[in-house]
């Protein structure tokens, strides 16, 4: 199942915000991640925070689409139970 993402980096500490609905992708997962924007840190850090969320292995979740952008899409197992 894909996953898209807004992420907020360099928060003091890492957290989902909720739901929001976004022009572009529609319904968005907001997250503040405590990890700074730079050599895929923030990225990183959000596919591990997602994981550990949902209980799975950081292998289960695949950064697909938005490597430089607050938006991202990852791939989680089908059946994960969201926040």
């Amino acid at each position: 199942m894909k996953l898209v993402v807004s992420i907020v980096p360099n928060a003091r500490t890492s957290e989902i915000i909720g739901w929001e609905e976004d022009p572009r992708s529609g319904r968005v997962l907001k997250l503040r991640i405590a990890a700074p924007p730079i050599e895929g840190k923030a990225n990183a850090a959000a596919r591990e925070f997602l994981a550990k969320t949902l209980g799975l292995p950081k292998s289960a979740v695949v950064l697909e689409r938005g490597d430089t952008s607050r938006l991202k899409v990852f791939s989680i197992p089908d059946g994960s139970q969201l926040p």
